[in-house]
């Protein structure tokens, strides 16, 4: 259990293709794009539900709560990678403790063995 290699991994592929295909649905509804963009959109959504249980976890809760700081520090590089905004410092504070907060979750999962 805890943060290995293998989660790290995990988390952040699973970040990458919930913001993708979150993203794909914002592009359709809010961007205008075609609803064809739905279908990679779906996919996308589907791959991340299935890399998030690959996570070396006990229980499902944990694996999502520690989930959080992943998704925050890989939703800041999507914002400034994709959309070219450049996270502000709060922004950097904000998903700082959000991935502290991930390594305190994942530490106690790790005592609990």
């Amino acid at each position: 259990m805890g943060l290995s290699l293998a989660s790290l991994g995990f988390y952040v592929a699973a970040a990458f293709a919930e913001i993708a295909g979150c993203f794909a649905f914002w592009a359709w509804l809010r961007g205008g794009a075609s609803g064809w963009w739905l279908l990679p959109g779906l996919a996308s959504l589907a791959l991340f539900a299935f890399l998030l249980t690959r996570i070396d976890v006990g229980f499902a809760g944990r694996a999502y709560a520690a989930y959080g700081g992943v998704y925050i520090l890989a939703s800041l590089f999507w914002l400034w990678a994709v959309e070219g905004i450049r996270p502000s410092g709060w922004d950097l504070a904000g998903s700082g403790l959000a991935v502290l907060g991930t390594l305190v979750i994942l530490a106690g999962a790790q005592e609990q063995r």
